[in-house]
């Protein structure tokens, strides 16, 4: 029997298609296997890219904060702007009108960003959309403005009063007040344009702090630009402005005593009408008008300065830690929660500052029936009744506190003094 060869058996060769398919189906797999690697890989970066920079304990810190201040901030400014609308004393002044831009402006922040605010803390995401999202920051930096820009239309305001005092009533007739509130508020939201439309940097979500703002776009933000016209500029011209009424009254008040003029004053009104009480109702509503406008002066530049030291921590952080700088997360969330309570202590200032105002609060109150009949104003400590007492109060408080006194010679000297 022969034996076989032991030699391999060759091969079946294959057709050409058959090879190229066969290389095709394995380049197919090779393909498919790195496409899914690749795509392991990629969903593993976002959970690294959106965990939240801020520890559990600040951002439950924040959530709380806004939740308080979200039920003080709305209560508060309703019943500002209530108090200021049914107060005909106050509603009178041409400076109520930038406070109720001041007021509308808080009360918009309180009831519709610290709530979405508070949210997102809670859940240390943004679960509201895209929408929401570019709205978000529109109104959070807009109320900014608006709020800095009222300030300035109150601190000028006071400034034309001192310095352009017989110019005072031209510029401020109310269809020029109304002028001026819709260009406060058209300025503050037409800055934004260009991140609204995506021409300098973009309105969207830092997935890091879960936070709607504005982000760059190929590499460029508007943020400085909008630090330096909507926030530095304004604080500047505030601190002038009060700076130069300032000394022009210092100014103003040598003069008078130079030329002692109250007391020639004082002795022309005893020689020539002892009988009719000229003299002491001259003195006395000059000396009650600088009470009630110094003030006045005083709230507004207490204002301005618990709004500066709010704002001006979360400016900074925003525009010098642009790259969201880790290393203390904490700073962030104390600068954030001091810029919402500026929102929230205008009224507590009014109330405290004025006594105009405690008692619109006061009127207010009573007629909501928290409690008692409104209160009448009550005269000033310094202030004793005697039988015309009632007639000089009503005539004081019946006269627009910014407005000319009928006789010339009371309004001279008592403008010196408004401050």
């Amino acid at each position: 029997m022969p034996r076989l060869s032991e030699q391999p058996l060759p091969l079946p060769l294959l057709p050409p298609q058959q090879m190229e398919l066969d290389m095709d189906m394995d380049m197919g797999m090779g393909m498919a296997t790195g496409f899914l690697s690749d795509a392991d890989m990629q969903m593993d970066e976002p959970a690294a890219a959106t965990q939240s920079i801020y520890p559990h304990s600040a951002t439950l810190f924040a959530a709380i904060s806004a939740c308080v201040f979200v039920t003080i901030g709305v209560l508060g400014n309703l019943i500002t702007l209530l108090a200021l609308l049914k107060s005909p004393t106050i509603r009178e002044h041409a400076t109520t009108a930038f406070v109720i831009s001041l007021s509308i402006s808080d009360l918009l922040f309180c009831s519709f960003s610290l709530p979405l605010t508070a949210v997102r803390f809670f859940q240390e995401s943004w679960t509201f959309g895209t929408t929401l999202c570019k709205i978000f920051p529109v109104i959070f930096y807009g109320n900014v403005a608006v709020s800095l820009l009222s300030m300035v239309g109150i601190t000028l305001n006071r400034y034309i009063l001192i310095a352009c005092h017989s110019r005072y009533s031209q510029i401020y007739k109310p269809k020029f007040i109304t002028l001026q509130l819709l260009f406060v508020w058209a300025v503050s939201f037409l800055l934004l344009l260009p991140p609204i439309l995506g021409i300098w940097g973009e309105m969207g979500l830092d997935e890091a702090t879960f936070s709607c703002t504005i982000l760059k776009k190929e590499g460029r933000s508007i943020k400085k630009t909008l630090f330096v016209i909507g926030f530095l500029l304004p604080c500047l011209v505030i601190i002038v402005s009060y700076s130069c009424i300032y000394i022009t009254v210092l100014h103003q008040k040598k003069k008078i005593r130079n030329h002692d003029n109250f007391q020639i004053a004082a002795s022309a009104a005893a020689k020539g009408s002892s009988s009719s009480g000229g003299g002491s109702y001259m003195t006395t509503t000059c000396t009650r008008k600088a009470r009630e406008d110094n003030r006045l002066t005083v709230m507004m530049v207490t204002i301005f300065l618990c709004f500066l030291v709010c704002f001006l921590p979360l400016m900074l952080a925003n525009v010098v830690d642009d790259e969201r700088n880790t290393s203390y997360p904490w700073l962030h969330i104390i600068a954030s929660v001091m810029a919402w309570a500026s929102s929230v202590i205008n009224p507590i200032i009014y109330a405290a500052s004025n006594r105009n105002y405690r008692v619109a609060y006061y009127k207010i109150f009573a007629l909501l029936k928290f409690w008692g009949e409104p209160m009448s104003p009550m005269p000033s400590r310094n202030y004793h009744q005697s039988k015309n007492s009632k007639e000089l109060s009503g005539v004081i408080r019946s006269t627009p506190l910014f407005h000319a006194v009928q006789k010339n010679s009371i309004n001279q000297m008592c403008q010196t003094y408004s401050v």
